[in-house]
């Protein structure tokens, strides 16, 4: 602005930051006296809003040991409700909710609004990215058995193995593994708890089983996305993260097939088929440990599970137990079943999930999520919690994210569209299954929004670093203690993702304080966080909902708590061992990670995201006019499926 008519601008201008709002506000300076007001009153404004903000206290007992008791009231009473009273999960949820906000109200001095609002945000995020899936998942499911189409491949599974236990390695380990690899967040215990149920599995077992097959892969999910998460937090390369990631896990890839199937039929009779156990853990372990090593951690579940389908698959037409097992409320096995179907309608029956596998993978590509959100991307300020934290000087950000095209579930909901003509259902009769799918996911879409505003409020009032601080204060003992932290933060979030960011930063501060390798013990809090899966809240609502468990939550709650345990236990004198002992396991790394510039990473993902976007959409319509080509249409048995549609 010139000082006077005719003369040019005196002094320059420049971009004010405004911390609070993440607004930039051009501000010339100069000579003229109203600049200089602007200036101070724009930081007035700003005192006046660091003033509101409330700051977070991790010790508030100043023992961090009572305060760790006191922050833990709220996770103690949800173990208590779930594993000893058996409450329904969304009472338990409400009660856990309720507990937290006490407590970071009176403990921790919250303001109530920021609890509430907390836990706001957290249902938010709940019911969309989370629930969408869960949803859309469930629709292609339940449409799947409403058309007949799921009889087909019953028949087709029961053609390879009717012994259930190897339907549970085929199904829930290994396509289990493929779905966490490529969607995560729910996704493969959703669509395989209500595939093995569909099977005719107790349903019990079906939910507990996919849970406790889910352990191997959770680490790599959604494309490596926790690991990715752990190695920003952290600033331990990616790449070294997986690699010692990929030297813990593939020991449990190993022991899981096996342990499912002694949990599932005993000891005796789950020893009987340990071949093809093995056969389908080692091939998933050895692709698992090389990809993870050689690769990263984007495609260690994808590669890693087809190898075991594959192997599985081959292995099943050269050796099968002498005697077929099924459950003892089951009729009696009668061995394998003669294939009653053309390879043609075969094809059309799996021509659903096949799409579904096309569209979950392609959503996992970088560059496909970067188009989608150019097209679509909405986020906003949570009002009145966004910066109204403070985590020592730094504010919290409580920023939503709408990314409705390119979230999993929307992936998921493309499939389901592809999938009615493949099905050959009407318009009307998607629509109805649609309606029925929404209206028996209630309560579980109640509870998971519940569960993740629990967790929020532990994140933003402090809870969950006291938690943190506490494990660290074991001093050298923390490297077994610390799969137990990432253990306890899946648990409360149903996220390594999740708990990779609440805690990766202090298992490196941790770590050069007891003079272990931070990586050993990042790599741990992940490679715990994955036997915390089977018991989070939020999970065991996926699987009841696939189940039509819903109000059993404690029942499974109880059915996996000792294995998780077991689980993370191993887990914890494995890092141990790392840590002390077998010190040439840990990789050999760079600590110092260069950081890639976003705008230069998005602009080369928005180059091919379009093209891979069209070749994804091209390849699921050739999937859905070749399987209608080939496979005649059978009759529907409607009404088959007792769980779902009754």
């Amino acid at each position: 602005m010139p000082s006077k008519p005719g003369q040019p601008a005196v002094g320059i201008t420049y971009l004010l930051r405004i911390p609070t709002d993440e607004r930039h506000l051009p501000v010339a300076i100069g000579k003229n006296k109203w600049c200089g007001s602007t200036v101070t009153a724009l930081k007035n404004t700003q005192r006046r809003k660091e003033a509101m903000a409330w700051t977070q206290v991790t010790n508030p007992m100043g023992n961090i040991g009572l305060s760790a008791l006191v922050a833990g009231i709220p996770v103690i009473f949800l173990f208590w409700a779930l594993a000893w009273k058996r409450m329904k999960g969304h009472w338990a949820a409400l009660g856990a909710v309720t507990l937290a906000i006490l407590v970071a109200v009176t403990a921790y001095g919250m303001p109530a609004k920021l609890a509430f609002l907390a836990a706001f945000d957290g249902a938010l995020f709940g019911i969309f990215p989370v629930c969408w899936i869960i949803v859309t998942a469930l629709f292609i499911y339940n449409l799947s058995v409403k058309t007949g189409q799921f009889e087909v491949i019953k028949n087709s599974l029961a053609s390879i193995t009717d012994d259930r236990r190897l339907q549970a390695l085929l199904i829930a380990f290994s396509f289990g593994a493929f779905l966490e690899g490529a969607a995560g967040f729910g996704t493969p215990v959703a669509i395989t708890a209500a595939m093995l149920t569909g099977l005719g599995f107790n349903p019990l077992y079906a939910a507990g089983v996919c849970l406790i097959a889910n352990t191997a892969p959770v680490a790599f999910g959604a494309i490596g996305i926790p690991i990715v998460v752990a190695g920003q937090v952290s600033g331990i390369p990616d790449l070294a993260i997986s690699q010692m990631v990929g030297r813990t896990l593939p020991f449990l890839s190993i022991l899981i097939p096996l342990y499912l199937t002694i949990l599932i039929s005993g000891w005796k009779k789950g020893i009987e088929v340990w071949p093809a156990c093995f056969v389908c853990g080692a091939s998933f372990a050895i692709v698992q440990f090389l990809t993870a090593n050689f690769m990263g951690p984007l495609l260690p579940d994808i590669l890693a599970s087809i190898a075991s389908i594959v192997c599985v698959v081959a292995f099943l037409k050269v050796w099968h137990p002498k005697k077929s097992w099924h459950f003892p409320e089951e009729k009696t096995s009668l061995g394998r079943e003669q294939l009653r179907y053309t390879g043609g309608q075969v094809f059309r029956a799996w021509a659903p999930f096949i799409i579904l596998s096309v569209f979950v993978a392609a959503w996992g590509i970088p560059s496909i999520k970067a188009a989608l959100d150019s097209l679509f991307l909405t986020k906003f300020e949570i009002a009145g919690l966004h910066n109204m934290v403070l985590k020592g000087t730094t504010p919290v950000a409580a920023v939503y994210s709408l990314n409705l095209l390119s979230a999993a579930g929307t992936a998921i909901l493309f499939a389901g569209i592809f999938s009615v003509p493949v099905m050959g259902a009407g318009v009307g009769t998607a629509l109805a299954v649609a309606g029925d799918t929404v209206n028996k996911l209630k309560w579980p879409i109640f509870t998971i929004a519940l569960i993740i505003g629990f967790a929020y409020i532990f994140n933003f009032s402090g809870m969950v670093v006291t938690l943190g601080n506490a494990f660290a204060a074991t001093g050298p003992f923390f490297p077994f203690f610390a799969p137990f932290l990432g253990w306890l933060g899946v648990f409360m979030t149903g996220s390594d993702t999740s708990s990779n960011a609440f805690f990766s930063k202090l298992h490196v501060v941790t770590g050069q304080q007891i003079g272990v390798d931070p990586v050993v013990l990042v790599a741990a809090n992940t490679s715990g966080g994955v036997c915390g899966k089977m018991i989070s809240p939020q999970s065991i609502a996926v699987a009841t909902s696939a189940t039509n468990l819903v109000g059993k939550e404690g029942d499974i709650f109880r059915f996996t708590l000792k294995h998780s345990i077991f689980l993370t236990t191993v887990v914890g004198v494995m890092v141990t061992l790392q840590a002390y002992v077998i010190e040439w396991i840990i990789p050999v790394y760079d600590k110092v990670v260069a950081a890639v510039p976003a705008a230069a990473k998005t602009a080369t993902q928005l180059a091919g995201g379009s093209l891979y976007l069209t070749c994804t959409f091209g390849l699921a319509l050739a999937i859905t006019a070749s399987s209608i080509a080939v496979g005649k249409m059978i009759q529907a048995k409607c009404g088959k499926d007792e769980i779902h549609f009754h």
